[in-house]
């Protein structure tokens, strides 16, 4: 299903779903957790890659717990692949619902529902914010400790009454932390929430780094060679696409393409390739099109997921919109130049030094969050026009003169 008909069907089966389910709780209520610690923890997060990788921290904390074999993660078929990457569970405590229509969803939902309470899953994590269709799984998964947000005065989506662990969306911490404070809380006292007696590290764990396996840096450099890229060029990636959730986070596209005008024209040394899924391919084609350079070649659609990770490893700098792809590329040595508009990096932005956020921060922005659904009403993205290309010229740059690059990122 696109974005729009999931955000409908969680609303409008969503909401009554809750209601149903937290009459029943109420009907039926059990005691509150024992003080005893749960022994198997499952996390709801079921779309965005790239929020997954800001979990990172969350699940380690889980997997200290209870064990990495007795931590798993219920998501999107189609958003499994970069939770599979990280390699912090195993593969097989990944419990999936294919999502490409409403009856599959559905069924693939009973199914997810079926196996998790085979599971005797007794902790569940709900990462979805405020959305009802992951409120009513981590109900209906037989799990003592719930624990996620409660819209405590209105402040957010009505999700009804099903966590034992109520929480407080604090609009004011970046999501890795927020995530880790989720699964600490299963130590708070019920009575005492949404109040949460403990600190957070400011400073999170490197994220877990990717590696190849023998040949795919080898086959993705000779991808690059029938593509037209030079061996030995420093390689800029270009990402000037972002997710359907919120079409407000693209950077005007002819500023890429003057932004890769002017990075070819003063350095002979760099070669450009745009990226993207196979959805993308054309309009990256136009843009390469425009530029109308031999060094500026387009590989949308051109490489597997895995494939992309293994580019960013043999690349120098990635420009891109707010979006997963950013967070991927957290896996990987790459400087990341990351623009943001209607959301905040304060929140966003991805867990690696080599991180550079750029975001101009105007009086209406960020316009999206958890308490809207992460939607606005903007219809002219002023926020992400007022990134001059001279700024991000100069972001990146530094990274190609910093003498810290690493020398091996060259094709």
């Amino acid at each position: 299903m696109d974005v729009a008909s999931m955000r409908k069907a969680d609303r409008w089966l969503g909401v009554p779903a809750c209601w149903a389910l937290t009459l029943w709780r109420r009907l039926t209520s059990r005691a509150a957790p024992s003080p005893a610690r749960p022994t198997r923890i499952l996390f709801v997060k079921l779309a965005e890659q790239g929020s997954t990788v800001l979990a990172a921290a969350a699940i380690r904390e889980a997997v200290r717990r209870v064990g990495r074999e007795n931590v798993f993660f219920l998501v999107f078929e189609k958003n499994r692949f970069i939770l599979d990457v990280m390699d912090l569970i195993p593969r097989g405590n990944a419990v999936t619902i294919n999502d490409r229509s409403l009856w599959g969803t559905l069924c693939g939902a009973l199914g997810a529902v079926r196996r998790m309470r085979s599971l005797k899953i007794d902790a569940v994590i709900d990462m979805e914010f405020f959305a009802r269709s992951s409120a009513a799984m981590a109900f209906l998964c037989g799990a003592r400790w719930r624990v996620g947000y409660h819209a405590f005065h209105g402040e957010a989506a009505y999700r009804g009454d099903l966590m034992t662990h109520r929480l407080s969306f604090n609009a004011h911490q970046h999501t890795s932390s927020a995530f880790l404070s989720m699964v600490m809380a299963l130590d708070a006292r019920i009575e005492q929430l949404p109040a949460l007696d403990f600190t957070v590290p400011r400073k999170p764990d490197p994220l877990p780094a990717f590696e190849p396996s023998p040949g795919e840096a080898d086959a993705v450099a000779a991808l690059l060679r029938s593509a037209g890229v030079k061996e030995g060029a420093a390689l800029v990636l270009f990402n000037a696409n972002c997710s359907d959730l919120l079409p407000l986070r693209r950077w005007p596209s002819e500023r890429y393409v003057e932004l890769a005008k002017q990075l070819l024209g003063a350095r002979p040394d760099v070669a450009i390739a745009f990226t993207g899924a196979p959805d993308e391919a054309a309009a990256a084609v136009e843009l390469v099109g425009q530029i109308n350079s031999p060094r500026c070649v387009s590989l949308a659609g051109k490489t597997t997921l895995r494939q992309l990770l293994v580019l960013y490893g043999l690349s120098r700098v990635l420009v891109t919109n707010d979006s997963g792809p950013a967070h991927f590329a957290a896996l990987t040595p790459i400087h990341v130049v990351v623009l943001f508009g209607p959301e905040t990096p304060a929140l966003f932005a991805p867990i690696s030094p080599r991180t550079h956020a750029l975001w101009v921060g105007l009086a209406c922005s960020p316009c999206v969050n958890a308490y809207n659904d992460r939607q606005s009403s903007c219809r002219n993205n002023l926020c992400m026009q007022r990134i001059t290309m001279d700024e991000v010229l100069a972001k990146v740059t530094g990274v190609l003169d910093a003498p810290d690059s690493p020398a091996e990122a060259r094709v």
